[in-house]
């Protein structure tokens, strides 16, 4: 089992951006996932600007994917994403079914993202048959689910699962972050800038309740299944995707990569550093903002 580092799902300036993946070469990860997979309007960096650092990483020893945009909407949007399918240097990672097809007529094998939403063996013999090398299963799937499903997944298919990170849970063609400041999508303004881990949501009570992040929705909590490491091998999984955040993130790497090696002390400290309380309710088939108390105290 191995460490991945999951596309930046934020908005940050192209200089923490170039820094962050410029230390991101020197930790225990041995797959860093690049590219833009939320809003085409943030192109503070562009496909060149990733493929540089693609480049980068992948002289460093890391295996670089490129991530497609989850919500395609325009024509800008497909020419981008046709770009990556013909650059041929790195693996791609599909996030919606266009993207699936585009690279299968191509005849090049990719990782079928967690948005593509496979709760079937069905679907995933669909995607070994066009292609699909790895697969995320979507991340509200419970291990017990995600048990029943790898029992009859295709031979030769890697799983990894999303272990870490504010939990992407559904994207709209509204962008919140614009509509919290009252300023139209077209002219947000890129507040989202201003945000490097997210815009916290909180109820009326004043609990927190959701993030927003321009047109995605996430968690308030970090789902965070470092402790699940000893399960997640027993289910065959092959990778853990750790998803970045703004400070902090060599530590969660090294916590994770830790307890990989056997030191299961190392997952105390990482509350420390998490953007928000801790959660896994997913992962136990249980409401998603819950944490289970007992197995990780």
């Amino acid at each position: 089992m191995n460490l991945s580092l999951g596309p930046l799902l934020y908005y940050w300036s192209r200089e923490d951006t170039f820094a962050f993946y410029e230390a991101a070469a020197d930790w225990p990860v041995a797959r860093v996932y690049l590219g833009e997979t939320v809003c085409s309007r943030r192109h503070l960096l562009r496909l060149p600007d990733w493929l540089d650092v693609a480049e980068k990483l992948a002289a460093a020893g890391k295996e670089v994917v490129l991530s497609t945009q989850t919500l395609i909407e325009s024509e800008s949007d497909l020419k981008v994403l046709r770009k990556i399918v013909r650059d041929g240097r790195f693996l791609v990672e599909a996030n919606e079914w266009g993207a699936v097809r585009l690279l299968s007529a191509a005849n090049a094998p990719f990782i079928a993202g967690p948005t593509l939403n496979v709760y079937n063996p069905e679907t995933l013999d669909v995607l070994a048959g066009l292609g699909a090398r790895r697969w995320l299963p979507p991340v509200e799937v419970s291990r017990s689910a995600l048990a029943a499903l790898l029992e009859h997944a295709p031979d030769g298919m890697e799983t990894e699962v999303f272990a870490y990170g504010k939990l992407p849970l559904a994207y709209s063609a509204r962008c919140f972050t614009a509509r919290h400041y009252n300023l139209p999508k077209d002219d947000c303004q890129f507040r989202c800038l201003d945000h490097a881990d997210g815009l916290p949501l909180a109820t009326r009570e004043g609990k927190p309740f959701l993030t927003i992040n321009g047109i995605q929705t996430q968690s308030a909590g970090v789902y965070n299944l470092i402790n699940e490491i000893p399960s997640l091998r027993e289910l065959g999984v092959a990778c853990l995707r750790l998803s970045p955040q703004s400070r902090h993130m060599e530590r969660v790497v090294k916590a994770f990569d830790a307890v990989l090696a056997g030191d299961t002390a190392a997952a105390a400290g990482l509350a420390k550093v998490m953007p928000g309380a801790s959660v896994d309710g997913y992962w136990h088939g249980r409401a998603g903002l819950e944490h289970d108390a007992a197995r990780n105290a």
